[in-house]
């Protein structure tokens, strides 16, 4: 009997060495989240001011604009696929 109850005195105590440890990866894991978050908010204000300028840019430009926005739309998405999966 007190063999069983040192065993779940171990197990509780690594549980709870575990739980501590999630707890401050989880912590970490929602600031690291954020912040990315925040950089593809910066990229999606750029992405859809240079949208509204396409039309003017791609005129003067030819292909360049429509690479740069296409590279910046994948980055997005890739970004948003990314915090999904983290979610």
């Amino acid at each position: 009997m007190d063999n069983l109850k040192e065993e779940l005195q171990e197990l509780a105590a690594d549980l709870r060495q575990s739980r501590d440890e999630l707890r401050v990866e989880m912590a970490l894991a929602k600031a690291e989240i954020r912040d990315d978050w925040e950089e593809l908010e910066k990229q999606w204000q750029r992405f859809s001011q240079q949208l509204k300028n396409a039309g003017h840019e791609a005129a003067e430009a030819g292909d360049d604009v429509g690479s740069a926005m296409s590279l910046l739309g994948q980055e997005l998405k890739n970004g948003y696929a990314r915090i999904r999966k983290a979610l």
